[in-house]
């Protein structure tokens, strides 16, 4: 998966930076040899002190020392105005570092502790994309996929007309495409074995919880596929009209026609009639 779109991952994270990094400017005009001067304890070190040094190893992609920074202020200064931001700071560079465990710990923390803070929107919307980020290939266990799908439904409740709302309706769609694909790679399998019932109950599961997906209209055929391979030419050829109604135009509604009106093999392109992909070989 590709990384979060970057203007709306940083737009309230600008925001957060804003003060730190008037914190940065006023340490260089009063000391603009700082970082050559001796270390002070971390624990007499004033807050702005800790968010502007966090804020430069953010920066510089420095994301491991970043999120110690942000967490050494909240602990050392928990009820100081940079408190609050910094845990979002945290999560934000752990996310960046793909420490996603620890990114989603923070933004549950951050949620917990502040459920109106403005930035509010933003931390579940993070939370979305730390698991959206982990949504692997189609052939292993989408446990992810789902926690994913959770996440940024709750994001599009929350928060809806927002940019995150929308950024997160997308990737949504996505994520049902990504079961469905796990779906209709099971339902494969099963059909290449001969499995024809585990095949109709894996295909059946696309069209039922999956139907506005991209794998709908093979779905239909493979249920056709398995149906005729069974002997139930009733089930096939209604099937078969759900397919022709919905996707007149579809490859795989010329397939399952060959399969039904035909009545004998073919070779369009990209395969034999019962597999035109070449998905079985």
């Amino acid at each position: 998966m590709t990384r979060a779109t970057r203007l709306l991952l940083t737009r309230p994270l600008a925001a957060l930076m804003l003060v730190a990094t008037g914190a940065c400017s006023t340490l260089e005009s009063i000391n603009p040899f700082a970082e050559d001067e001796p270390q002070v304890n971390a624990v007499d070190q004033p807050p702005e002190d800790i968010y502007a040094g966090g804020l430069r190893a953010l920066q510089t992609g420095d994301y491991d020392t970043a999120a110690e920074q942000f967490n050494e202020l909240e602990r050392l200064h928990p009820y100081s105005n940079y408190a609050t931001d910094a845990q979002l700071l945290a999560a934000y560079s752990y996310y960046e570092d793909l420490e996603y465990d620890e990114a989603i710990a923070a933004l549950e923390r951050f949620i917990e502790l502040h459920p109106n803070h403005p930035d509010s929107a933003y931390a579940y919307y993070l939370r979305a994309l730390c698991y959206y980020e982990q949504i692997v290939d189609v052939e292993r266990d989408q446990g992810v996929t789902q926690l994913a799908m959770e996440a940024l439904e709750e994001v599009v409740t929350r928060f809806p007309g927002t940019d995150y709302a929308r950024d997160a309706s997308l990737k949504l769609d996505l994520a049902y495409d990504q079961l469905a694909g796990q779906e209709m790679s099971v339902g494969r399998y099963y059909l290449r074995q001969g499995h024809h019932q585990a095949a109709i109950n894996r295909f059946r599961r696309v069209i039922d919880n999956y139907e506005t997906t991209s794998h709908t209209p093979e779905a239909l055929h493979r249920l056709t596929e398995a149906y005729l391979a069974l002997g139930l030419v009733g089930e096939a050829e209604r099937t078969a009209t759900v397919l022709a109604t919905n996707f007149p135009g579809s490859e795989w509604y010329q397939d399952s026609y060959a399969l039904l009106v035909e009545g004998q093999s073919r070779e369009p392109a990209g395969g034999s009639l019962l597999d035109p992909l070449g998905l079985f070989n």
